[in-house]
């Protein structure tokens, strides 16, 4: 007999909605060479059946899995990057980032609900620039932490990044204080911050609110750092050991307290959120 349950049900989430056009193509993975059936990979929240590789997520794939049904209000939507400096061929790629994501900017934010635990929430988005910080994508991480710290609310992060974006100069650099900043009076009001580092976080995110957090997550695998190997050993003259830039080592030697597998991550924040809750804590 064929099972037509669910078959005229309309999509419940973006990774639902994305299934249909998933159907029927296969992905590699990059870590076991395992050919992947799409929508089993979106169905196992972008991570590999086979070995449990974590490939990269959209935000809305990750508000998807993580927030609480019809909770997540977006905020700043409107913010978007410009090139203010006139740096060549900006503009399109600022455009093939937009067609490329779906997205106006590298970084989306809202209010949301986590296992019934309100927060506010952050999720940079790789698919955009890589995630890079530009001014607009600063700007709507600094208001979070603003609009977090007037209603006393948490802020849950996601990070993934190349770095600062370097066709904004300067005002892109100037990002790293200004993101910190906000952080450091969100954490002097006595809020909650908590980080989770996915694959790749580097460059200026992860020298300023990345490596911020009162707790530090991260996604197996990730890799995390801030210049890349070779500019390392460049510059201290020395050979780096093995794999010093993934989750795993950082867990070893005390930069991460946490590596939480996708399908742990909602769960183990609700904990955490309720543990941290203001005025009260767990119940």
């Amino acid at each position: 007999m064929v099972n037509l349950m669910g078959l005229f049900r309309s999509p419940q989430n973006e990774l639902e909605k994305n299934s249909g056009e998933a159907e029927g193509i296969r992905n590699a993975c990059p870590r076991c060479g395992v050919l992947i059936d799409l929508t089993e990979q979106q169905e196992n929240l972008g991570t590999c059946p086979n070995c449990g590789h974590h490939f990269r997520l959209s935000p809305r794939e990750r508000i998807a899995y993580l927030a609480d049904e019809d909770s997540f209000e977006e905020l700043f939507g409107d913010l978007r990057s410009h090139d203010v400096l006139g740096f060549p061929g900006y503009d399109q790629k600022l455009r093939n980032a937009k067609l490329a994501s779906r997205e106006r900017e590298g970084v989306i934010c809202g209010r949301c609900r986590i296992e019934n635990e309100p927060c506010a929430v952050f999720f940079m988005d790789p698919n955009f620039m890589m995630g890079s910080m530009g001014t607009a994508v600063g700007e709507k991480i600094t208001r979070l932490f603003e609009t977090a710290t007037r209603e006393s609310l948490p802020v849950v992060g996601f990070t993934v990044s190349g770095g600062a974006r370097m066709q904004e100069g300067i005002l892109s650099l100037m990002q790293m204080a200004k993101t910190s900043a906000a952080l450091g009076v969100h954490s002097a009001a006595g809020n909650l911050y908590l980080s989770v580092l996915t694959d790749p976080t580097t460059g200026g995110v992860t020298a300023s609110f990345a490596m911020d957090g009162d707790i530090i997550l991260a996604e197996p695998g990730a890799t995390v750092g801030f210049a890349g190997p070779r500019v390392i050993e460049q510059t201290i003259r020395r050979r780096l050991p093995q794999g010093f830039q993934t989750a795993e080592f950082l867990l070893e030697h005390g930069f991460v307290d946490r590596i939480v597998p996708r399908s742990e991550q909602r769960e183990t924040i609700g904990k955490l959120l309720r543990m941290h809750r203001k005025g009260g804590g767990a119940q």
